[in-house]
Order: structure tokens, then C-alpha cells, then sequence
């Protein structure tokens, strides 16, 4: 959806890079045209990722950081140079169905709703001031890979709103919460 909106125009942003820990979109960020780097990350080399990608958003004059799928919290540094500059987007299965598969265990328990909370980043995981939240609803008839599914296109939505709304300069932050300002 980011994709698609940043080449029709419904999303006004210049993406200038894409920085992952995985390989995995390296083709399409190239398909688009997208410098992608790739910069593998563990306990030991967090310091030198951190600052490996520090040096291309500086290089390329990035002014907002979108984490989607880095599964990684970002160092208490990052956090204060990126603050209300980075955004984050989950699944919100959390708290309830926290680490490995949630999807299974959503689906081992019957939910009914599927959702993802776009926020900014803090130094607490998945705890920054709430952006925008969506939401599908489920049901009995979908197994897990469904649900993640589902949940993966909220969570598409969800990111392009939160970004969209960032970029027009509709959010204030009063205390720790959000105040977004939608269009009439």
C-alpha cells in the first residue's frame, strides 16, 4: 500500500531509501527505483547496524523513519534522535498474543477482530503515543494464515494513514498522546 500510494501520488512522500534486516524486499525497493541496504542485525553488531543505518538517513536526508517488520527495538539513542520522527507498526494482538506466531494463537483462542496500532517509537517497546489504530473482523472460518493475511492488510492501511497523517502535519503530541486532526 506505502508502495502504491508513494507512485500515484495518494501518499506524499520522496521515499529516499529502504533499510532492512531481512534481503527479503530488496527486488522490489529495486523495481521502484529505491537504493535498498541491507544491514543484517544481532546482540553483538546492534551499535554498528544502528550507525550504519544512522549514516544513510543522514546521507539521504531522510526526515521521517518507518519501522515495518525490523522486529528490533531501536536503542535509546535512536529513539531520542528519532523521536516523533519515527514510526512503528504492529499487530494489535499485543499484549495478549505476545512472541512467536500470534496469528496461531489468536486463532487457538477464536478471536473475532484482527487490528495493527501505528505509533511513534519510544524507548519502551510498542509503547509510543498512538498514532492511528484499524481494525477487520474474523471469523471461525479463517486458520491462522488467514488471520495474518487479514491482519497484514490492516496493518498496510493502518502504516498509510499514520504516515499520511505525519507528512500533512495533523498530529500533535500533547503530554504522551496523540491529538490527530482528521479532514473534514
Amino acid at each position: 500500500i506505502c508502495y502504491t500510494g508513494f507512485r500515484t501520488g495518494n501518499l506524499p512522500v520522496d521515499i529516499r531509501a529502504v533499510i532492512s534486516n531481512h534481503p527479503d524486499l530488496q527486488s522490489l525497493a529495486q523495481w521502484h527505483d529505491i537504493p535498498y541496504y541491507h544491514f543484517p542485525i544481532n546482540a553483538d553488531t546492534k551499535p554498528q547496524q544502528e550507525a550504519q543505518v544512522q549514516a544513510v538517513l543522514d546521507e539521504t536526508g531522510c526526515e521521517l523513519l518507518v519501522l515495518a517488520r525490523y522486529m528490533q527495538v531501536l536503542s535509546h539513542e535512536m529513539c531520542v534522535r528519532w523521536a516523533r520522527k519515527a514510526i512503528n507498526i504492529h499487530h494489535s494482538l499485543l499484549p495478549g498474543f505476545k512472541g512467536a506466531k500470534p496469528y496461531h494463537q489468536a486463532y487457538n483462542k477464536g478471536v473475532k477482530l484482527v487490528g495493527a496500532t501505528a505509533h511513534y517509537v519510544s524507548d519502551h517497546l510498542d509503547e509510543g503515543p498512538i498514532i492511528t489504530q484499524g481494525m477487520g473482523t474474523v471469523n471461525h472460518t479463517y486458520y491462522p494464515a488467514d488471520l495474518a493475511r487479514k491482519g497484514m492488510d490492516v496493518e498496510s492501511l493502518t502504516l498509510a494513514r499514520a504516515i499520511q497523517y505525519h507528512v500533512e502535519k495533523r498530529i500533535f503530541l500533547f503530554n504522551d498522546k496523540t491529538v490527530v486532526f482528521e479532514r473534514s
